[in-house]
């Protein structure tokens, strides 16, 4: 079950998924608006640190800039089922972009 917050909150969109160009390796450090807990990287290389970091930027991004730096539309669309989102923010990027609803599930 959502909260009320996670229901009535708007989530930034790409205008297409291609938009999303963000690094695909190396170590990412997020800006203090979508990551404002410890200082932490997070290693593309590690399936874990990937989906902690889509989650962040999905669920905090203030603009679609901010999407755009930071995702990648090849990682977002393998990992897509399995990151952990409140159901209305996957539900309006799902709405916004249906083949993320049909997207595979990574290889684990």
């Amino acid at each position: 079950m959502s909260s009320r917050y996670a229901q009535l909150r708007p989530y930034t969109l790409p205008g297409s998924l291609g938009e999303l160009s963000g690094p695909v390796e190396g170590l990412v450090v997020l800006p203090r608006h979508l990551d404002w807990g410890p200082h932490y990287e997070y290693d593309l290389a590690d399936d874990a640190d990937v989906l902690l970091m889509y989650e962040r930027v999905i669920r905090e991004a203030q603009t679609p800039e901010d999407l755009q730096a930071h995702l990648n539309a090849d990682m977002l669309r393998s990992h897509w089922r399995t990151l952990f989102l409140p159901g209305p923010a996957r539900a309006t990027w799902e709405s916004r972009f249906p083949e993320l609803a049909g997207a595979p599930t990574a290889a684990a």
